[in-house]
């Protein structure tokens, strides 16, 4: 008997684009258990990646708050990723899975921010299975090359392994991991300082580094203007990034939305991952609103 293959239609993966396959091998036997190689094909997402490949535009979240209600909540919504942000958030290694076990629970990808650009905190993000890392404050193409570095185990890098029990490999039932995690993780360096736009090009050219992530914020307190997002000096340096990394034609331009850049805007201009806002923002906006609206009700009803 041929395997059965069901790919899901709801409404919710209809919205979200993401498209998966099962395929039942139990019909092949008398055994109604899978073999260890079965996994990827019983359980096969489309990728961060491929959809990237394919020229979609992603729409996500930033997840600084680390509650995996919020990141389920999130998930449910329809974002096509969530970072999950171990640099400004108050979180670490272990709270992170708490909310990557959420996002998977919604089938919505987790990217995770590193604090900083080192192989040790690369290693233990990598091990929880995120679909991508996010390395911050890269400036220079050695930084990015180190980098990539640290997501490949030797000899092509210097991440160490722990494969056979890690989650990144379905805790070893995986065993076909070492022959395609690097198909499958999106690598993405943040650009946010001068240094950093002066060396986009390069930076974005580096093997490995899939998508290049525009930091608007911390370089405006780089170039002096300490969070003034509509300077015209800073939408100018980073229409300079932009065509830096874009200009090489294989590698991805992430952002994050503002009020002088809305979603619509960053895409118009060549953005293919954009990031709607942070959780802690969107929830203090609507909590203030709410807020607001009752105690105006209050003093119309004393009027």
């Amino acid at each position: 008997m041929p395997p059965l293959t069901y790919r899901s239609t709801s409404v919710l993966s209809a919205l979200k684009t993401k498209s998966f396959t099962f395929t039942t091998t139990a019909c092949k036997s008398q055994n109604p258990m899978t073999t260890p190689s079965d996994i990827s094909t019983i359980y096969a997402p489309t990728t961060l990646k491929s959809r990237l490949h394919n020229r979609e535009t992603l729409y996500g979240l930033f997840l600084l708050s680390f509650s995996p209600t919020l990141a389920e909540i999130a998930g449910l919504a329809g974002y096509d990723y969530v970072v999950v942000d171990m640099e400004h958030g108050p979180g670490g290694v272990s709270n992170a899975l708490s909310c990557i076990h959420a996002l998977a629970a919604t089938r919505t990808p987790a990217i995770l921010r590193l604090p900083e650009n080192c192989p040790t905190w690369a290693k233990k993000a990598l091990d929880l299975g995120p679909q991508g890392i996010m390395f911050p404050m890269i400036q220079t193409q050695k930084a990015a090359e180190e980098a990539v570095s640290y997501c490949r185990f030797p000899p092509n890098g210097v991440r160490g392994s722990a494969n056979t029990v890690v989650r990144a490999s379905s805790y070893g039932i995986d065993e076909g991991y070492l022959g395609n995690y690097e198909d499958k993780l999106l690598i993405m360096c943040q650009v946010e300082s001068e240094e950093g736009v002066e060396n986009a090009e390069e930076i974005a050219a580096v093997d490995g580094v899939d998508c290049v992530q525009i930091g608007p914020r911390d370089l405006s307190f780089s170039m002096g203007y300490m969070g003034d997002m509509g300077n015209n000096k800073l939408r100018e340096t980073m229409r300079v990034a932009e065509k830096a990394v874009l200009g090489g034609g294989g590698t991805y331009l992430a952002g994050i939305a503002s009020p002088f850049d809305r979603p619509d805007d960053l895409r118009r201009r060549g953005y293919h991952m954009v990031a709607g806002g942070v959780d802690v923002g969107l929830f203090r906006s609507a909590t203030v609103e709410d807020v607001k609206r009752f105690k105006m009700g209050l003093m119309e009803a004393r009027l």
